[in-house]
């Protein structure tokens, strides 16, 4: 039988060799366990996040049959500033009140479209039209929007977010979010099995320290 070889502390005490280190791989696995911990946390919070940013470009709009846009010019701040989101919905001409932003556009039929706020409700010709006005500007927009030309009112809207619409917007959504997708399983996947080893590795130390 052969006994550990003891080993002295620096304060003269005789410390078995197993004991001392078990307590140090002890340490470590701690401080590697707080690492994981503090990594798992960071790739929780950065999911959370996009998956936010997903459900407000794309979820929370396509729920309620309307869109999200980017705000590009400076004719709605301090309120709407450029690289705002803005989602809208369809609202009934007669629910649009003044005082609400509209989105609609410039030429019926047309896809160029502006979100202004309403200033006024008129009938011209017998229809209901809305006088309308960008906050930052100075005069009324000068044509009567018509029902037509009416895409919904505003939602909600999201600073910088705009940008990130844009960036979604057409073929580049679905590759987008693919790669977002890929990566965050990919990550996942490294992450667990990185756990899973370290785990091995420190039973194995452990078992090595007891023999």
């Amino acid at each position: 039988m052969t006994a550990s070889t003891p080993l002295t502390s620096t304060a003269g005490v005789r410390i078995p060799a197993a004991p001392r280190l078990r307590a140090e791989l002890r340490r470590r696995n701690e401080g590697q366990s707080l690492l994981h911990y503090l990594a798992v946390s960071l790739s929780a919070s950065v999911l959370v996040l996009l998956l936010a940013i997903a459900v407000a470009v794309i979820g929370l709009p396509t729920l309620v049959g309307g869109s999200a846009m980017t705000v590009l010019t400076q004719s709605m701040e301090p309120g709407l500033p450029p690289g705002t989101l803005v989602v809208i919905r369809p609202t009934p001409v007669e629910d649009i009140r003044v005082g609400d932003v509209v989105t609609y556009q410039i030429r019926s039929g047309e896809s160029a479209v502006v979100s202004h706020r309403v200033t006024a409700k008129t009938y011209t010709d017998g229809e209901l039209t809305f006088v309308t006005k960008g906050d930052n500007n100075d005069a009324v927009d000068p044509e009567p929007v018509r029902e037509v030309q009416i895409r919904g009112t505003l939602w909600y809207s999201l600073p910088l977010l705009g940008w990130v619409n844009s960036i979604l917007n057409g073929a580049n959504r679905t590759v987008v979010l693919a790669i977002v997708a890929g990566g965050l399983f990919l990550y996942a996947a490294v992450s667990v099995a990185g756990a899973v080893r370290d785990r091995r590795r420190a039973t194995a130390s452990a078992s090595a320290a007891d023999a």
